[in-house]
This record gives C-alpha cells, sequence and structure tokens, in this order.
C-alpha cells in the first residue's frame, strides 16, 4: 500500500519531547555553537516505504552465461570497444557464502532482468538446443529458471523480471507475441513460484541498440505494451506491471533512442507500480572518466533528486497517484567505475537511498548483486564489497516508517526512520561529506552508534567503529557491535558514515 503523506497535527507527547531538549539544549555544557540538534522523540512521520525497499539486480546474462563486462585493465584509459564484454559462466546460486549473504538482506525483490534479457529465448522442453534460436542471442535453461526459482525462495526475495522482446518472438507483421513470455510464466507457477512484478522490457528508452528490431519506435512500443498488459492481466493477475522502465533521465528523446514521454503517450495508461533506471554517469568502458574527487559533493549527490524530479513529473502527468520504484541503479553504468568497487561509493548508496526514501519512493533495486565493479558482492569469491556492509546496517537499522529531519549543511547528510524492531525507536543516519571537518551531532538521549570508515575513501575493505568488517568462520556474518554513546554532542569523523539508535525515543509514530 502507498503511503505516503505530511503530518500537520502535533501529539502532546511531541510537544512534551520538544519542550524537553529545548531545555536540554540550553542547559548542557556539552551543546557548542553550530552543534546539530535533532529530538528523536518529536520527528513526525512523512511516509512509509515498501518492506522489500532495499532491493537488488541479477542479470539475466548472470544466470545463462555470456558476455558481461570484463574486469578493467590496470590503465583503464586503454579502453575500446573490444575490450568491454568478457565470457562470464553462469552464476552458481546454490552456493552457500552467496545464500548467506542474500538471506541477511531479506526481505527483497531479485530483478532478473538487464539487457541481454531482450533477446533471450526460454527453452521451456528437455532438448535445449545448443545455439538460440533465429531472433535471439542467448538460451535460458529450464534448470537455469528453476534455479532462480529456488534461489529466491531460499533467500526470501520476490522475481521481478521483463521479457524477450527481440525478432525472435515477434509476428509476421512485427507485432510482439506472448508466447515465450507465456512459457516462462506457466513454468513458474508450475514450479510453485510466481513472478511478483514485470517491465514488458529492459530499458525501452534505448531501444535502437538493445534488442528490439531495427526501426522500433514509440508506435511500436504502444501497440507491443498494449498486447503485453493485456495478456499479463489475463494470465498472472496478482503480477505488478511495472513501467516504462525508461533510462536516461530525460523527457527528450537521446541520440540512441526514444523519449519516456513518448513511450507513455502511446502506451496509455495501465502500469501498477511508475518505474525507472538512474546512474549518476557511465564508466570508462563506456568512454566517461569522472573524477572520483567530486563523487562526495552535492552537485555529484543531488543526482539522485534530478533524475527522480523529471520522471516523478512523468508520474504525475501519465500515471498520477502511482508508486515509484526505482529498478535499477548504480554509480556508474556499463559495469560500474574502478571505486565503485571501494568505499567511496557507499556514500552515494546510502544518500541515494535515504534521498529516495524521504521522496517517497518505494523500492530501490540495486544493480547488481554479484556481477561486475558495481555489485554489492565481489563476483571472483563472493566477499562483502563496502556496500553490502552499508546495505546490511541500512536493512537492520531502518525501518519502512520514514521521519521528517533536517540537514544543517551540504556535508552532513541526515535521514531518520523508525528502527524496523524496537517498538518507540528512532534510527538517525548521518552523512559527513568532508574529507577534512569533522561535524557534530546533538541528541537528548543516549545512543547505539555504528561509524562506517576506511583507512582510504577508495580502499575494497570497510571499518565498523574501527574494527574491520570481515565474514567469520563458515561464511557467517560478524557480530555488528554498537558503540553506545550518552546524552550530548557525538562527534561524527571526516568521510564517514553513521547509524545511531536511539532505544529510547518512544517516539509515537514508532510504536
Amino acid at each position: 500500500m502507498y503511503t505516503w503523506r505530511k503530518t500537520e497535527r502535533v501529539t502532546h507527547s511531541h510537544k512534551a519531547s520538544a519542550l524537553m531538549f529545548a531545555v536540554f539544549a540550553a542547559t548542557s555544557c556539552d551543546v557548542h555553537a553550530g552543534e546539530q540538534f535533532v529530538a528523536p522523540s518529536s520527528l513526525k512521520t512523512i511516509g512509509t516505504i515498501d518492506a522489500r525497499f532495499q532491493s537488488y539486480n541479477v542479470e539475466m546474462v548472470e544466470i545463462t552465461g555470456g558476455r558481461f563486462w570484463k574486469p578493467y585493465p590496470r590503465d583503464t584509459r586503454a579502453l575500446v570497444d573490444r575490450d568491454r564484454y568478457g565470457y562470464r559462466p553462469p552464476i552458481d546460486l546454490t552456493n552457500r557464502r552467496l545464500r548467506n549473504l542474500t538471506s541477511a538482506l531479506a526481505p527483497a525483490y531479485m530483478r532478473v532482468s538487464g539487457t541481454w534479457a531482450n533477446a533471450t529465448y526460454f527453452a521451456d522442453d528437455d532438448h535445449t538446443p545448443s545455439t538460440p534460436l533465429s531472433g535471439f542471442n542467448t538460451v535460458l535453461t529450464r534448470a537455469q529458471w528453476r534455479g532462480v526459482i529456488e534461489f529466491a525462495r531460499a533467500v526470501n526475495a520476490e522475481i521481478v523480471t521483463s521479457f524477450a522482446v527481440s525478432p525472435g518472438s515477434r509476428d509476421a507483421l512485427g507485432a510482439w507475441t506472448p508466447d515465450q513470455a507465456q512459457r516462462l510464466v506457466a513454468y513458474t507457477q508450475s514450479l510453485g513460484g510466481r513472478i511478483a512484478a514485470a517491465e514488458f522490457m529492459n530499458e525501452p528508452t534505448l531501444a535502437a541498440t538493445n534488442g528490439p528490431p531495427p526501426g522500433y519506435d514509440a508506435t511500436a512500443y504502444g501497440r507491443d505494451f498494449k498486447i503485453f498488459r493485456d495478456w499479463i492481466k489475463r494470465i498472472s493477475p496478482d503480477t505488478l506491471i511495472l513501467g516504462p522502465g525508461s533510462a536516461g533521465d530525460a523527457a527528450s528523446p537521446s541520440a540512441s533512442g526514444l523519449s519516456a514521454r513518448a513511450l507513455l503517450t502511446t502506451s496509455g495508461a495501465g502500469v501498477d507500480r511508475f518505474s525507472y533506471h538512474h546512474y549518476f554517469t557511465l564508466s570508462p568502458r563506456c568512454n566517461v572518466h569522472d573524477d572520483p574527487a567530486q563523487a562526495l559533493t552535492e552537485r555529484w549527490l543531488s543526482r539522485t533528486d534530478q533524475a527522480l524530479s523529471i520522471y516523478r513529473a512523468l508520474r504525475d502527468e501519465f500515471e498520477p497517484e502511482k508508486p515509484i520504484w526505482l529498478t535499477e541503479t548504480a554509480n556508474a553504468a556499463c559495469g560500474g567505475n574502478p571505486s565503485d568497487a571501494t568505499f567511496l561509493d557507499t556514500f552515494r548508496y546510502v544518500d541515494q537511498l535515504g534521498r529516495l526514501a524521504r521522496a517517497g519512493v518505494q523500492v530501490v533495486m540495486h544493480n547488481t548483486l554479484a556481477a561486475s565493479d558495481y555489485s554489492l558482492l565481489d563476483e571472483k569469491d563472493l566477499h562483502p564489497r563496502p556496500n553490502y556492509w552499508g546495505a546490511l546496517l541500512w536493512h537492520r537499522l531502518m525501518g519502512t516508517t520514514v521521519l521528517d529531519v533536517s540537514s544543517p549543511a551540504a556535508d552532513l547528510h541526515l535521514y531518520a526512520h523508525c528502527h524496523p524492531a524496537m517498538h518507540g525507536a528512532v534510527s538517525l543516519l548521518a552523512i559527513n561529506t568532508s574529507r577534512r571537518s569533522s561535524r557534530s551531532l546533538s541528541l537528548p538521549l543516549s545512543a547505539r552508534l555504528y561509524t562506517l570508515d576506511a583507512a582510504r575513501l577508495q580502499s575494497a575493505t570497510v571499518r565498523l567503529n574501527g574494527k574491520t568488517l570481515l565474514l567469520a568462520a563458515n561464511d557467517e556474518l560478524p557480530r555488528l557491535d554498537a558503540r553506545a554513546v550518552p546524552a550530548g554532542a557525538t562527534r561524527l569523523a571526516p568521510a564517514s558514515i553513521t547509524f545511531l539508535v536511539i532505544p529510547d525515543a518512544a517516539n509515537p509514530a514508532c510504536a
């Protein structure tokens, strides 16, 4: 249920908490000018998010095996077109480490899609062809899709996907036919699984380069989407329709595709959730070389807001009041930047979660779980990358009720949620993006503190309260121990990410 709202009424409890904090702020000897004060007991509710808000993508090419973004050479500027891709075998979804670490992020949505899904043939029989049929590029076997269903069940994930739209999925006149999609859905249902939500195709705004027939335009998309919508509502009525799933952060056409506006105009209303994709930039594999020094600036981090503004305006015009899902995101498209596997990108990741939750976006699907440089887990050994630890702390500490807290400066970002498990408790996320200066946060109550930092911003390892985070024996997660801090001022170190839990906040919204 989409329940975004502004709360105007202030209860007597809120007023009492605010008064108590005003007295504290005026009398405590630990309070200094320039500190940010937060009264957790009186923070107001501004909305709720989906219980599976923090989710992830598994590329279809990971399931089938195929050519995906290859690891970087030592000199990323030496990349040329022929070096972008390298073969990777199918991912082992039975791997114990993978299942343990993914289960810790449950519940979640697991989106199995991506560019390669647009031209993947589902071999719905026991005689899998050794090469794709005409009009397709890749083969998905029954065993591989069964592995997806079993994995999703084991890690408490709901499956989200999209369907093939390449020439092999079309009739003689070029219209999309649901035969392939029907086989995939029917096989899923035969195994007791379900597809919770589906986009018709992956990134239709980039149709010129990602699978549909040459010359595919908005009119063709509108025709095909209506066929898709009628079909899926008939054979799987509980599957949510997502759309349009546009990429590019623009309402106007890109050089290689269509405009989101044109797609929405021709397809007509009919999605259950309004979806979009957003990357802050392209990676060196696609000939963009950004300076990592800008990664902590407001100019960079505010790209989250800029992209959402574009798509929210389109949602309001074409699909008013439909909940918004961000179904694919990371710092850099084309496999990620080299720094995306380091602590530097964790600032972007958790800040994006905070901004979007505050803005009412219901689901955010990170790309990817375990492939290429932007993944949460290293694809070679499946050990957690810094972003995974940020995701884990968010999952454990930030609940579905979003609270209103202001950020005092461009380099101190504050977000507040009810704690997911403790009644009345409030969790704060405080991100100090200043590389040189500490910041101070004052609370009227004691708190449990979890600070992430690293010896170097572009480090592949991260520390929690000064202790390096590593997997324990048998691929078990380590204890994530908090540090107790008393009421008063807490120092936030430069370039650090801090979660604070206030168990005794007694916030009425969190009861």
